[in-house]
């Protein structure tokens, strides 16, 4: 039913006023530095829907390499935050944020695999390093990918 409702939140953006940089309402009043509250408002449904689609993912998968998923939901999380603290340079600074994360956590996912593919094809560690240390083509790594 969420995920249903996605189209009509992310076109919510359309009822916002397109000309003015204030909204006042009975309960608050919202100003913004942005050209109008459309461009505000069209910035965090961009950032918001894709984050909220992904959430949902991860809280969902079933299989062992979810976790990497983190590194899409942080990336529109940093940028989600520089939307509403309204920073100037909008989608610049975020990926310095989420290389620490994706330091972390891609080894982390890729040594699980390893293990996993280790143990559902009965090979020690060893056997799993000589063939991490051996000699290949540039072909022959693509084809190990989808073996």
């Amino acid at each position: 039913m969420f995920i249903a409702a996605t189209p009509f939140v992310f076109y919510s953006y359309e009822s916002f006023p397109s000309d003015s940089t204030s909204w006042e309402t009975y309960f608050f009043t919202l100003r913004t530095s942005y050209p109008s509250l459309y461009h505000l408002a069209w910035y965090c449904v961009g950032k918001a829907v894709p984050l909220f689609l992904l959430l949902i993912w991860f809280f969902t998968c079933r299989h062992w390499w979810h976790w990497i998923i983190l590194v899409p939901i942080a990336m529109y999380a940093f940028q989600l935050w520089g939307v509403i603290n309204e920073n100037g340079g909008m989608d610049e600074l975020e990926i310095y944020y989420v290389i620490p994360l994706m330091m972390v956590l891609v080894p982390a996912v890729y040594l699980v695999r390893a293990k996993l593919f280790s143990k559902i094809r009965e090979n020690d560690l060893q056997s799993f390093e000589q063939e991490l240390f051996t000699k290949k083509t540039a072909w022959q790594q693509i084809k190990d990918l989808f073996r």
